[in-house]
């Protein structure tokens, strides 16, 4: 089936992937590309968006996309730097704002009958970031809104049916930004909503079928939502030529192992579990710099796989459940300007001596549409509930190097966290949760004795996607109780404290 198909050009913001899950949210598929790599079969897309930028259009860097297929030929949307571009270089201007405008404001005049703008009042709070602003509207730019601040918080070109955009109606505090797309991409660009879970499942399992034909495929799970959902498709496409395998790192949870296998009891997935605990430990001895942690750790994974991969006769591909926040943060998703942030285990290709190549079904959806996607599969609710976890595993959550009685210590504190969680009814309130441990000692006492133990930090943080995240107000009874527990019964830990970081400026993981 083939979609109709909204681009989004990436100018370097953070804010981009927002963009494509917000249109995504209104079953329109879209996809990112760089701002100086647009795709030629341009009359594939029926609208552009212009993303925001942490450039400036009046520096030397300015970012110069080749619009001259698009402008007045595709509805087109510039959002905050994709504005002050469109009115810059077409005839108006654009200048250093007195202030920084940064933060909530509110329309303060909606031009009336404009299309765009169709069930948004005057009032509705809008999300600002930018340090420039538009002084002078572009040749045949008309204004469409303000805010007490900003005159030209919104403007079209007349005769084209290109708009324009201060503010960003991606984020989540911009209150009608749902509204604004829908009417830009729905009302304007009369786009189709048809991109949904289930035309996905359809489209993803005709694809493996196309891609994989006879191969045999092997699959590395964790139990998770990512892994699990990858092999139920991969499972419809290829069946039996499909060999999932659950690897024990020696840094899963306590008693993972057997859960895991044990929870895909039953669901018709040819599972095997290899314990290469020792193997994964080896590696880690004595490294302490996190993204050393996570080379290692993804080096060891190749390895016990080609191993693995030799027992199974003729196995052309290796499939893993990497989703789209993990390119992101371990690459520029798109080759455009975008900041490294972090490297993930299972992103970047394998090496020359692993002959397989790499199918990833999941790598262009986040993990809110995964969890979508896995109900119109009928996966257990169970499973698509379950909280994230790394695939490092607790060698990102115990800052430092590694050794078995770490390992021990952080299991032990994460099963009496996530357990109490659970008991208290707030597992489900809560995206991710877990433990760190802290490569600090610190004074305590127990029956009138000194002790110099470890201290642990508690993290549960509220997001739906990964690129963002804000920490939960756990009940302070909870956590009271949590914390004694933890003293009390995890010998080598004498203080719990509560991590009210949000990201960003942090990351969900310390590592």
């Amino acid at each position: 089936m083939q979609h109709n198909k909204v681009l989004i050009l990436d100018f370097g913001s953070q804010y981009t992937q927002l963009i494509a899950r917000r249109v995504r949210e209104l079953n329109i598929y879209s996809e990112i590309h760089p701002f100086n790599k647009i795709p030629d079969s341009i009359e594939d897309y029926k609208a552009v968006i212009l993303s925001g930028s942490p450039f400036s259009v009046r520096g030397n860097e300015a970012l110069h996309p080749d619009l001259s297929k698009i402008r007045g030929l595709k509805p087109l949307l510039g959002v905050c730097y994709g504005a002050q571009y469109l009115a810059h270089f077409s005839g108006g201007n654009v200048s250093p704002a007195n202030t920084r405008e940064y933060g909530r404001a509110n329309l303060s005049f909606i031009i009336n009958g404009e299309k765009f703008f169709n069930n948004v009042s005057e009032g509705s709070q809008v999300w600002m970031s930018h340090g420039d602003t538009i002084t002078e509207l572009p040749t045949n730019g008309v204004l469409l809104a303000s805010t007490n601040d900003v005159k030209y918080a919104a403007y079209k070109i007349e005769g084209e049916q290109t708009y324009a955009i201060q503010f960003h109606p991606e984020v989540y505090h911009t209150k009608d930004g749902k509204q604004l797309l829908e009417n830009f991409l729905v009302n304007i660009a009369k786009i189709e909503q048809d991109w949904t879970p289930d035309s996905f499942v359809e489209e993803t399992v005709a694809e493996l079928k196309e891609q994989l034909g006879n191969d045999k495929v092997v699959l590395g799970i964790s139990g998770g939502v990512d892994s699990t959902v990858a092999a139920i498709l991969l499972n419809k496409a290829i069946g039996n030529n499909l060999y999932c395998i659950f690897v024990n790192n020696g840094l899963l949870r306590k008693n993972e192992f057997e859960n895991v296998l044990t929870q895909y009891e039953g669901m018709g997935l040819n599972v095997k579990g290899v314990d290469a605990s020792a193997r994964f430990l080896d590696a880690l001895a004595g490294i302490k710099e996190p993204e050393k942690k996570r080379k290692a750790i993804g080096n060891a994974f190749i390895e016990v796989f080609d191993d693995e991969s030799h027992r199974i006769e003729n196995v052309k591909w290796l499939a893993q459940g990497t989703i789209y926040p993990d390119v992101i943060e371990s690459i520029s998703a798109t080759g455009g300007p975008s900041a490294t942030i972090k490297s993930h285990h299972n992103v970047g290709g394998l090496p020359d001596f692993m002959k397989l190549k790499v199918v990833e079904p999941l790598k262009t959806i986040f993990k809110d549409e995964v969890r979508r996607v896995g109900a119109s599969l009928g996966i257990d609710k169970e499973i698509l509930g379950r909280h994230p976890f790394p695939g490092p595993g607790l060698a990102i959550r115990i800052l430092g190097d590694i050794t078995p009685e770490k390992v021990r210590i952080l299991q032990e504190v994460d099963a009496i966290f996530i357990n109490g969680l659970k008991e208290w009814n707030l597992y489900h309130k809560v995206w991710q949760a877990g433990a760190m441990l802290l490569p600090v000692n610190s004074v305590g006492v127990m029956g009138d004795e000194r002790t110099y133990e470890k201290c642990v930090a508690l993290r549960a943080v509220e997001s739906t996607d990964g690129m963002t995240a804000d920490w939960v107000n756990l009940p302070y009874e909870f956590l009271q109780k949590t914390s004694n527990e933890i003293i009390n019964k995890v010998k080598g830990v004498n203080r719990v404290v509560y991590d009210i970081s949000s990201k960003p400026p942090a990351t969900i993981e310390w590592e």
